[in-house]
């Protein structure tokens, strides 16, 4: 399945507001790629003008991609709030990898791969 030709709705999982960090430049280059980014954090509230959801739960709208900047251990704690949120693909980008989440996303038929997002943005094949 590609998306290369589309613009789409990107989740961040691990959004971070610290220019240092993957996360943070993963917003940045997905907006001005043009994708619509929906960052998600906990406590943050807006990253650069854009609205922090707290919770995958809140999102209501269809999502393309989820990009993952958290650990295992975080993403396998909201393994249900993943694959209810049924994205059409799942970025593990280096250092997110989980076997049980890899597992609940076969079986739920999400597309997923390991990758990075800013260099899959730079090199044109997002």
């Amino acid at each position: 399945m590609s998306n290369k030709s589309k613009h789409q709705q990107v989740v961040v999982l691990g959004a971070s507001a610290k220019p240092d960090r993957f996360a943070y430049k993963a917003i940045t280059l997905l907006n001005r790629h043009g994708h619509t980014v929906i960052p998600v954090h906990p406590k943050l509230t807006d990253i650069n003008g854009l609205k922090v959801v707290h919770a995958l739960a809140e999102i209501k709208t269809s999502v393309d991609t989820l990009t993952l900047y958290v650990g295992p251990q975080r993403s396998q704690a909201i393994i249900a709030d993943i694959i209810a949120l049924n994205p059409s693909r799942v970025i593990f980008n280096p250092g997110t990898e989980s076997a049980l989440l890899e597992q609940a996303l076969s079986n739920a038929d999400i597309a997923f791969e390991y990758n990075c997002t800013l260099i899959m943005l730079e090199t044109g094949s997002f």
